[in-house]
């Protein structure tokens, strides 16, 4: 199984939310490309980078992408890649995957558009899931069944999925394998573990289900552990 750091960008700074929500927001550090670098240098092949105020706006952050591009290290981003052009000038600025959210839960054909742009290994379909619900434009919409997006994203290439439960997201008290199981079951594309690691047995819990790879975030930055601890433990079975 890989580790995927996780790098949260807002106004500049990395931050972490609690459960998403923009008023609990903890700042970790002011320049992410030296972030994103330091996950590479402990082994990290690629590190997932979201543009918070995108996601909540719909407004991407080219100049982020650029920054975080040039750092040494493959990348994954989201946040506000709702269209093929934004994608497809994500992918220019030297983006390795784009990661999608609400496209894929609104709009299908989209996502659809955007696959046929960039390529299916390129796109990660994010499944940000509040009861049973896929939510979209930063968690803050009602959602489509998340069943149904994951469906619909699987139909219209994607390659890979990106499950998180939005409930445990920056809590540290363990990932949902009922909700990653039952995601898997449905599709027969790699999934993405995210969403409540907090120590390296829920890294090992991870690796044992099968998931190609868990995201990382709050645990490294709170020091519990580090990305090369992360690594090593994902590695063991």
């Amino acid at each position: 199984m890989q580790i995927i750091p996780a790098v949260d960008v807002l106004d500049g700074a990395v931050v972490r939310l609690e459960r998403g929500r923009f008023d609990r927001v903890t700042v970790y550090g002011d320049d992410p490309a030296s972030v994103v670098r330091g996950f590479g240098e402990e082994g990290a092949a690629i590190v997932h980078v979201v543009d918070l105020a995108g996601a909540r706006s719909g407004v991407p952050s080219p100049g982020l992408w650029e920054m975080v591009s040039i750092a040494g290290t493959p990348v994954e981003v989201g946040g506000a890649i709702r269209d093929a052009a934004t994608a497809a000038a994500a992918i220019s600025a030297g983006v390795t995957r784009v990661v999608v959210g609400s496209a894929a839960v609104w709009d299908p054909g989209e996502l659809a558009a955007i696959v046929a742009s960039v390529g299916g290994e390129r796109v990660v379909v994010a499944i940000d899931v509040a009861d049973g619900m896929a939510k979209g434009s930063g968690w803050e919409d009602a959602g489509r069944p998340a069943l149904d997006v994951a469906s619909d994203a699987v139909a219209a290439g994607a390659g890979r999925l990106m499950v998180t439960a939005v409930e445990r997201d920056g809590m540290m008290t363990g990932p949902d394998t009922n909700l990653l199981d039952e995601v898997a079951r449905a599709v027969d594309v790699p999934v993405i573990a995210s969403g409540g690691v907090g120590s390296l047995d829920h890294i090992r819990t991870l690796a044992a289900t099968g998931v190609e790879a868990a995201i990382v975030g709050k645990a490294f930055y709170e020091g519990l552990f580090t990305a090369g601890e992360a690594i090593a433990a994902a590695q063991e079975l």
